[in-house]
């Protein structure tokens, strides 16, 4: 969703900088100070998506399941944590168990 309004603000920027050229007449300056900004932020926005978690091939080497368990807290799914020892890689798995009962909280 923020990627969307970030994308959004960066073509918002690279219109205002037409319409201000074009239209209007405005200072070529402020034209390409928008233009400019539109783009970068639009671009980095488009482009970020897989720079900052490496992809992980499960099917490649030996993957060894660590006994961490911890419920993800975007899904809500019980997950195992799995290493891989030669390259030093975790995968993070759903559990087939459902996850474990939240003892009951305490009224004061």
């Amino acid at each position: 969703m923020l990627r969307c309004v970030v994308i959004g603000v960066g073509i918002i920027y690279l219109v205002a900088a037409t319409v201000l050229l074009l239209a209007i007449h405005a200072g070529i300056w402020v034209a390409v100070y928008l233009a400019l900004n539109g783009a970068v932020i639009a671009g980095a926005a488009l482009f970020e998506r897989g720079r900052y978690r490496p992809r992980i091939d499960a099917g490649k080497g030996v993957w060894q399941p660590t006994g961490e368990r911890f419920i993800d807290p975007t899904s809500g799914q019980l997950t195992n944590v799995h290493y891989n020892p030669a390259t030093g890689q975790r995968n993070y798995v759903p559990a087939d168990d459902p996850p474990p009962a939240l003892p009951p909280t305490a009224s004061r």
